[in-house]
């Protein structure tokens, strides 16, 4: 599971449905230099969309194995 206090790459490397849920979002995380520093919740946060939403729902996807 996630959480926003991951780094973007660390959750990105171990849960790579993440990428699906950012480029639904708009988030371009995986590719940005920044990545590497942030956490899940600054990278989401800085793009005015609300952390624990984007979390959920990457977690929900999780769960379902996809």
């Amino acid at each position: 599971m996630v959480t926003k206090d991951m780094n973007i790459l660390e959750a990105v490397q171990n849960y790579p449905i993440a990428i699906e849920v950012f480029q639904k979002h708009g988030l371009g995380c995986v590719g940005c230099m920044i990545a590497s520093g942030e956490t899940l919740g600054e990278g989401i946060a800085a793009h005015g969309l609300n952390p624990d939403a984007i979390v959920d729902e990457i977690n929900e996807l999780i769960k379902q194995g996809k």
